[in-house]
């Protein structure tokens, strides 16, 4: 089917994250409480937040006993931690449109935080809505093929049958788009049907892509993702750099 690789671009942005697994999952266990304290509930079928970071969660190897403890831990009386949304939207080098969500206790620290790591790596940091017109908000299920035992056809079908937007054959992967609203759905019926999970989120994804022709260029904007993703504060980067 139609449409462009996202994953390529995925897989070299959050190797480096991956590989520092206590801090992803520290990550997302700030996402679980969030979702737990906004959703009211802990119960994943009760609250369609707290399932997609399940998933996600799950996509990254977080231990059951940890999703189980962290939700308990945002359920509990005496439980404090309150983090606050902030996406931040600005431009990398030569243009390339960058999304960052955070979650934080304090703007007046995450704030300059992020927009000294633009201006230090040649972007700047831009105004609500600069960037995110040129994103699309979907579900990203990317499917583990490493082996190459499965069947693109038969994969195919398990996911637009699960009420899949679009499918592509990427390599070691296969990469499900969903609408975000059906994720969580679209996630269920696969696991159901014994596919396991590279990634499993709602992402925003580019609408085009921007290549960066020097290798100055691509060190800064390796640099500037680096220190983004490195941020305790900040939960996701988007971008639209076409890595090679």
């Amino acid at each position: 089917m139609s449409g462009h690789s996202k994953w390529h671009n995925i897989q070299k942005t959050k190797g480096a994250a991956d590989a520092k697994r206590s801090a992803a999952f520290t990550k997302i266990a700030k996402e679980i409480i969030v979702a737990v304290k906004q959703g009211g509930s802990g119960d994943p079928n009760h609250n369609s937040r707290l399932a997609t970071v399940i998933a996600k969660a799950k996509a990254a190897n977080m231990p059951n006993d940890n999703i189980k403890r962290t939700i308990d831990k945002a359920l509990g009386a005496g439980n404090t931690d309150n983090y606050e949304s902030v996406t931040y939207e600005g431009y990398g080098p030569c243009g390339v449109a960058v999304i960052v969500e955070a979650l934080t206790n304090n703007r007046q620290r995450t704030a300059p935080e992020v927009r000294h790591y633009f201006d230090k790596y040649g972007g700047n940091l831009g105004a609500q809505g600069c960037v995110s017109w040129s994103f699309d908000r979907k579900g990203v299920i990317v499917i583990n093929n490493e082996d190459e035992d499965l069947d693109e056809e038969i994969v195919m079908m398990d996911a637009l049958e699960a009420g899949a937007e679009d499918f592509e054959a990427d390599g070691p992967v296969f990469e499900v788009t969903t609408d975000p609203d059906a994720f969580s759905d679209v996630l269920a019926a696969l696991e159901g049907k014994g596919y396991t999970f590279v990634g499993a989120e709602v992402e925003m994804v580019p609408q085009n892509y921007i290549k960066l022709a020097t290798d100055d260029d691509v060190k800064m904007m390796e640099k500037l993702l680096g220190m983004l993703e490195d941020n305790e504060d900040v939960q996701n980067v988007w971008h639209n750099w076409e890595q090679e």
